[in-house]
């Protein structure tokens, strides 16, 4: 399993800077003088959409500890190349202030600028996406229609963009109301096997409407660039750890799928829509939909429901006990939207709370 994680840049003031093409830079320098092995993927800082922003990514590992080590790492390697462009990095979904955000100088990125315009003008946000490795595309599709039904759960657990252009949003997780306005994303409706994910990718691509396959922007797809399942619907993570418990939540779903553990019937994608929306609304602050049976609970109690649905995985990988004791946690403090609402509260402006997550974004522990 690996993770993809997205990053604002700002001022140390805590305010949106357009140096991502300098904060690249600097990591080429290291990188020329360092050079890693190019069978082994990870392991890069790369550029996202607007310069604004940066993404870096682990290696593939298979244990738990070395994943959150190398997320850490990965954070604080991120923020020495930033610093030396003048900026910091920090791990929230959206800005809270009101920007105007800048499109990379890249013919493709370019490209959908002009033909999404809205849409594309204001995909200031940031992800974390989850890879899991499987055999073959017809093992990632079986995860894929698997796990759909507790991708809700992941956004609720991930919230961390409470905040946008200036005021507040109403939502746990407004990323995922800005992202969710490119054509293809969301949730989908199972495929059934390798051929059926196939055949809606290569009719998308008929339609004309988006550029490429790199434009798949399903809450869970199979990876155009390696052999695993990507699942992309969590906003970044304030907590280095939080990343590292939703790695162990999708490798565990993942595991879970392949074993036939489980022969519950799918939910219609209009349902699982409904389900996201309200993941995305109250994070866990409030119900969620329970995904066994398509009605209301309190947030931690459907948390639990997947811890359980996994557990046996889990355990057999020796992440349950880190697990369980993370859900605690995360539950007892709240995720990134939770906190930034406190800070709110505590007379925090859009400035001090950039600037508090800066902190956040790199701490130890």
């Amino acid at each position: 399993m690996g993770v993809e994680e997205e990053y604002l840049l700002v001022t140390p003031e805590g305010r949106p800077t357009a140096v991502a093409p300098t904060v690249l830079w600097h990591a080429a320098q290291e990188d020329s003088a360092e050079p890693t092995s190019p069978d082994e993927p990870g392991g890069d800082l790369e550029k996202e959409f607007k310069r604004e922003q940066v993404e870096t990514s682990t290696h593939p590992r298979t244990d738990l500890g070395e994943l959150l080590d190398e997320i850490r790492a990965g954070r604080e390697r991120t923020s020495a190349f930033a610093r030396l462009a003048g900026a910091e990095i920090a791990a929230l979904g959206t800005a809270p202030q009101e920007v105007e955000s800048t499109v990379v100088p890249d013919k493709r990125a370019q490209e959908i600028r002009a033909r999404f315009a809205m849409t594309a003008k204001d995909q200031l946000t940031c992800g974390c996406h989850v890879h899991v490795e499987v055999a073959d595309d017809e093992e990632g599709v079986v995860i894929l229609d698997h796990l759909r039904r507790w991708t809700p759960v992941l956004l609720a657990l991930s919230a961390n963009s409470p905040a946008w252009q200036g005021g507040h949003s109403g939502y746990a997780s407004y990323r995922s109301q800005v992202w969710g306005r490119w054509p293809t994303a969301g949730p989908t409706a199972p495929f059934g096997d390798a051929a059926g994910y196939h055949r809606v990718i290569e009719e998308l691509l008929a339609t004309e409407t988006i550029l490429d396959d790199g434009m798949v922007y399903f809450d869970a797809r199979l990876s155009a660039r390696y052999p695993t399942v990507e699942v992309r619907v969590a906003d970044v993570c304030l907590d280095a750890a939080d990343a590292a418990l939703q790695a162990a939540l999708v490798r565990g779903l993942a595991e879970t799928a392949v074993r036939g553990d489980s022969d519950l019937p799918q939910p219609r994608a209009e349902l699982l829509r409904a389900a996201t929306w309200r993941a995305a609304h109250s994070g866990l602050s409030g119900n969620l939909v329970r995904p066994t049976t398509g009605t209301p609970a309190p947030a931690a109690d459907v948390v639990a429901e997947l811890v359980r649905h996994v557990g046996k995985a889990l355990a057999d990988a020796g992440d349950l006990e880190w697990v369980q004791r993370h859900v605690a946690t995360v539950l007892r403090r709240g995720n990134g939207a939770i906190q930034q609402q406190a800070w709110r509260a505590e007379g925090a402006d859009d400035d001090e709370v950039v600037r508090r997550a800066i902190a956040r974004t790199t701490a130890p522990h």
